[in-house]
């Protein structure tokens, strides 16, 4: 071997050595991405065709949640808990059944936030004695969030009447189901859902007659229509949604984040992400933010990726 192949080899050995600290130091000296202001959760709902069809059950969606998308927050739907033998109902008093759910959520890591709850009645019913069965539909979930972990439920402020009749309605519906939940130290929180709910200014208003710790709101970025079409074919009146928000905000005990179109550069077509974490985070809100995809252009799956990764790369620069 000549001199200068000698020399040339035991400098380049001197060269790969130092470059093996290059990544280090590039680390030490690249711009860490910002830190997200809140937790990521899956709402169940984003696969709600999937369990409808049979093709995953309320069982198996804390585990996929965690091995397909990387998230270990969850957020149930009750009416998904219905399993072939039992009606949703029956499962939320199915100890054999929550104690299957409560140890395969605990052998994958995977935390229980919140259980969605339809189908159980008008927290805002005119009638008192409706409004009273109402109410009392609702303990059982109470007592299910309880078991599994959760710290809140989902409910409806629905009713049929003017809006301050609604309004009246269920600010008793609601402080009687959030007096029952805070002996379980349980939140009851309602989302705007179509409606008089949907409307920022009434939904606040009824908070504030509430006046409880454990009542509050999950604003849903998407859900700000106040009279829809037949069928659900189109709204015809909306609120709007960056109002909406930010007077639902200092109420909230969690977040939906709501999509159903993107664009080429993964952005929701229709809402503007950026300007509504803005308002969350202005908000002071440092909890969980819950994916909802509901359109119908991607699948489930992709949907469910495309918002998280628009959750990810906004979230960290609002």
């Amino acid at each position: 071997m000549s001199l200068h192949r000698r020399d040339f080899l035991k400098q380049l050995g001197q060269a790969s050595a130092a470059a093996a600290f290059l990544p280090v130091l590039g680390d030490a000296f690249a711009a860490s991405p910002k830190k997200m202001f809140f937790e990521i959760s899956l709402a169940e709902w984003s696969l709600h065709k999937a369990i409808f069809g049979k093709q995953l059950s309320n069982l198996d969606f804390p585990v996929k949640a965690k091995k397909d998308f990387g998230i270990t927050i969850v957020e149930y739907v009750n009416t998904c808990f219905f399993d072939g033998t039992h009606t949703f109902k029956e499962n939320a008093t199915n100890q054999t059944y929550l104690k299957e759910l409560l140890m395969r959520c605990k052998d994958n890591g995977v935390r229980n936030h919140l259980i969605m709850c339809d189908a159980e009645g008008n927290l805002g019913d005119l009638d008192d004695a409706k409004r009273k069965q109402a109410v009392e539909n609702h303990y059982k979930w109470v007592e299910a969030a309880k078991y599994l972990g959760c710290a809140t439920i989902r409910v409806n402020a629905a009713g049929e009447g003017t809006a301050d009749e609604v309004a009246k309605a269920a600010t008793d519906g609601l402080g009687r189901l959030s007096e029952f939940a805070a002996k379980s130290k349980i939140n009851v929180i309602v989302e705007n859902h179509g409606g008089y709910s949907s409307d920022g200014q009434w939904l606040s208003k009824v908070m504030k007659a509430v006046n409880m710790k454990n009542c509050g709101t999950l604003p849903d970025f998407g859900n700000f229509c106040l009279k829809w079409q037949a069928n659900h074919a189109g709204c015809d009146e909306s609120y709007d949604r960056y109002k909406g928000t930010e007077e639902l905000m200092p109420f909230a005990k969690g977040v939906s984040a709501k999509t159903y179109n993107f664009d080429e550069k993964g952005n929701e077509k229709d809402m503007d992400y950026a300007k509504l974490l803005k308002i969350v985070k202005q908000a002071g809100f440092k909890g969980i933010v819950g994916i909802e995809y509901e359109g119908s252009t991607l699948t489930e799956e992709e949907g469910i990726r495309k918002t998280k990764a628009l959750l990810e790369r906004v979230g960290g620069t609002v």
